[in-house]
């Protein structure tokens, strides 16, 4: 079995079919959870997956695998009061089981400037002999655009042509992204990057996992969609930094 293909068979019996005994076939004993949502170890994990409610399900969108980094796009239902929006991160150890996890999750809105969903589009990687092009591509512009902020060089990233845009308060398109960050710094909502902790590509999507400032710690996690030496196509999630987690991992 690939790293992908472990990664969604044990998310589909812990979350799907909320077995608790997939424990014991999919996750490694020196589990690492980054999540804010349980502790480290196999037993937490567990705790958590005989806790969900019923009438719990997950809702895959799309999985992007690279090496033994498998990320998950897609929504929770059940969590909480409203549907939540998430990416997982899942690493995978050389005996095939999950042995750590990230994640982000932002409530689904159900009303977006682009009339778009926080997670429909394309869903499997295409062009795969374009991997390591893309990941150059979007490491790049992470590193001009999103932390050095340097909107001169946009238009070397992002096509002029097509930007579909699934983040809920930007319409599609560069003007769409330039509105929403103006009305952003207007309520003091600076979008500010300081590291880019993992990038994580398979053929025309990139994944970047970062930290940064939007008024007040956060997470980001920016998915892309690269065609033709240029990105089309963004999701993301914008995730609070919480004060204190309940073990001393971290979100990255």
């Amino acid at each position: 079995m690939t790293s992908k293909d472990i990664v969604l068979k044990a998310a589909g019996e812990l979350f799907g079919d909320m077995d608790p005994s997939a424990v014991d076939r999919w996750v490694a004993a020196d589990y690492r959870q980054h999540s804010s949502l349980a502790a480290d170890g196999p037993e937490a994990l567990r705790q958590l997956v005989a806790g969900l409610p019923e009438g719990f399900r997950y809702e895959g969108a799309r999985a992007i695998a690279d090496r033994d980094l498998v990320a998950l796009h897609g929504t929770y239902h059940g969590f909480g009061l409203q549907p939540l929006v998430a990416f997982d991160l899942f690493r995978v150890d050389a005996d095939g089981k999950l042995a750590e996890h990230w994640d982000a999750l932002t409530p689904v809105v159900t009303d977006t400037a682009s009339g778009r969903t926080q997670t429909d589009g394309p869903a499997a990687p295409g062009d795969l002999d374009r991997t390591e092009a893309n990941r150059k591509l979007v490491t790049e512009f992470a590193e001009k655009v999103l932390k050095g902020a340097d909107y001169s060089v946009l238009t070397d990233y992002i096509s002029t042509e097509t930007y579909h845009q699934h983040n809920p308060e930007a319409a599609d398109g560069l003007d769409g992204f330039g509105a929403a960050a103006a009305q952003w710094a207007e309520q003091g909502k600076n979008l500010v990057y300081r590291t880019v902790h993992k990038v994580v590509a398979e053929g025309d999507f990139v994944l970047l996992q970062s930290e940064g400032e939007f008024g007040g710690p956060v997470a980001y996690w920016d998915l892309f969609r690269v065609a033709d030496g240029r990105i089309v196509e963004h999701w993301d999630v914008i995730a609070p930094v919480p004060a204190e987690l309940p073990h001393a991992n971290g979100l990255f």
